[in-house]
């Protein structure tokens, strides 16, 4: 069983409960949240969890840690470790899977809503390789503005763009019907970096003479904020626009919403935004005015800083953790004490080091997925750009890849698995009962020399890995209960950051109409709550 969600955000003071709900039930595992699990025997992280949780957990299964995250408990544990997880799970946005394509479902939304407010253009805000555009322009014939800061998407866009409108004008001749005119949606190469260059952007999109200009934007950005064009958002221009974004990036989402309010022709916006980890935050990761969190003025006032662990942690998938069959759940638990015992090597011997937080990269991630292609969605796979998609043959609309990137800190964990698994096949490294300890401290050896290959640093010849290896081994099992209670809290930090983004458009007035759904399964695509909002017009 799981917890039922209890509250509702229909109205802003509805939506302030549920915050404030949400701070007072994250308040007493602050530890939690804010923990940095590669410091997981350095810091001896599990003596912050209540002792009879973690005696009960260290003697479950894998596969009952893996349910943890989606709200599953267990007849036999305590009645705290229940509740904790019920309550936990009674505060989460509900996230209803729907059995249908990404994009097809996201663009007719957005075509919807263009329609209501008889918008003139789109513009697809972080628009990746324009999936979404196209859709839009090809088969809801809409004007559409896809902007994104990769010129090589941009191109790909270009050039599909170019096949589909092949493909379409062939079949019309063969049916002899229609007028042979296609809406082909416009690349705009730029990184969108203040509200104000997306306010110009929108601005020129909707005006013919500075939407000719806007391709001329892609190696300087700055000559798009100096040139301050005539149609840079002005009231009563009689041309509108809807924003739309799927998977824009960190403060991009943020930045959009901010934008709707401001641009006057902006009448809608539809946003469904990721890599909360990328996200700015006031006080904490500088001092700028405008960041990404907190937006509305209830949780500002409630003083709740998240931090970079906290929201690395909410962009973790409850659904994914669930997918994960036990011998990858147990191989993923077992690289998180390679990599916390790393840890203790470079605290002991290396001390100027972790000054800098080392990061060993992710190169063994692509080895794993060759090796263990039975797993169908990875659950860790780190990226800093939008979801990657993979085009049907001949043209037709694409599906969506399920190995959208994910962020997360167990990414962090992965290092150079050429060294690590070298001779090791997948089914060794990874089968029920594991490698027995000698085979572990060889693993981990290697997995050391490796991490420390790239980091540039020699291996020392004093360091004792066997001592090392001997320290953190007694507390390998509590690895896995240790990250699976702490990965329960992801899915209801993505909440409180969606609740904020929300409460802030809420806060608007009568002026905004706003709501906040699920729109596909978040099983193919973690990020799957849309924030959809339309200003109401004046009757005239």
């Amino acid at each position: 069983m799981s917890g039922t969600c209890k509250y509702s955000c229909d109205t802003a003071t509805h939506t302030l409960q549920w915050i404030n709900a949400i701070i007072d039930f994250l308040r007493p595992y602050a530890f939690l949240i804010h923990s940095h699990v590669v410091n997981f025997f350095k810091d001896r992280q599990w003596e912050a969890v209540d002792k009879e949780w973690m005696d009960c957990l260290r003697k479950d299964p894998v596969e009952n840690l893996l349910l943890i995250p989606s709200g599953v408990v267990q007849d036999h544990w305590p009645v705290s470790l229940k509740d904790f997880v019920l309550n936990l799970r009674s505060l989460v946005f509900p996230r209803e899977p729907a059995d249908l394509h990404m994009v097809e479902v996201l663009s007719a939304i957005v075509s919807s809503i263009a329609d209501s407010v008889r918008a003139h253009t789109i513009v697809d805000v972080g628009a990746g390789q324009g999936y979404l555009a196209q859709v839009l322009s090809f088969q809801y014939q809409h004007s559409v503005i896809a902007i994104d800061a990769c010129s090589h998407h941009g191109r790909v866009t270009d050039a599909r763009a170019e096949r589909i409108k092949k493909h379409y004008a062939a079949q019309m001749r063969k049916s002899k019907s229609g007028n042979g005119r296609f809406n082909v949606p416009k690349t705009v190469t730029c990184r969108v970096i203040s509200i104000d260059m997306l306010k110009t952007l929108t601005g020129m999109s909707l005006h013919k003479g500075d939407a000719e200009h806007l391709g001329f934007f892609e190696e300087d950005n700055t000559k798009l904020i100096e040139e301050k064009p005539k149609s840079q958002c002005v009231a009563n221009s009689g041309t509108s626009l809807v924003l739309a974004g799927l998977h824009a990036c960190g403060d991009l989402s943020v930045t959009m919403l901010k934008a709707f309010l401001e641009c006057k022709e902006a009448k809608a916006v539809v946003s469904i935004g990721c890599c909360y980890n990328l996200l700015s935050e006031e006080g904490a990761d500088n001092i700028e005015t405008h960041c990404g969190f907190p937006m509305s003025s209830g949780v500002k006032s409630a003083v709740f800083p998240l931090g970079k662990s906290s929201r690395d942690l909410a962009c973790q998938s409850a659904e994914r953790w669930r997918s994960l069959e036990k011998d990858d759940g147990l191989h993923n638990f077992e690289l998180h004490s390679f990599r916390a015992a790393f840890q203790l090597v470079l605290s002991k011997y290396y001390p100027e080091v972790m000054e800098t937080s080392p990061s060993i990269g992710r190169q063994g991630k692509a080895l794993r997925r060759r090796q263990q292609r039975k797993v169908e969605a990875p659950l860790h796979h780190k990226e800093v750009a939008c979801p990657h998609f993979h085009p049907n043959q001949k043209g037709s609309f694409p599906n969506i890849d399920p190995n959208e990137p994910e962020t997360d800190e167990t990414s962090r964990l992965a290092t150079d698995k050429d060294a690590l698994l070298n001779g090791i096949s997948s089914c060794e490294s990874t089968r029920c009962v594991g490698p027995k300890s000698v085979d572990k401290y060889k693993h981990f050896e290697k997995f050391t020399r490796s991490g420390l290959c790239r980091l540039g640093l020699k291996p020392l010849e004093r360091i004792n890995f066997h001592e090392i290896w001997k320290e953190a081994e007694p507390f390998t099992e509590l690895i896995g209960p240790y990250w699976s209670l702490r990965a329960a809290l992801g899915p209801l930090l993505e909440t409180f950051l969606l609740l904020d983004r929300l409460l802030f458009l809420q806060e608007q007035g009568h002026s905004v109409e706003v709501m906040m759904l699920p729109i596909f399964d978040p099983e193919v695509s973690p990020r799957n709550v849309a924030i959809i909002a339309r200003k109401n017009l004046p009757q005239i």
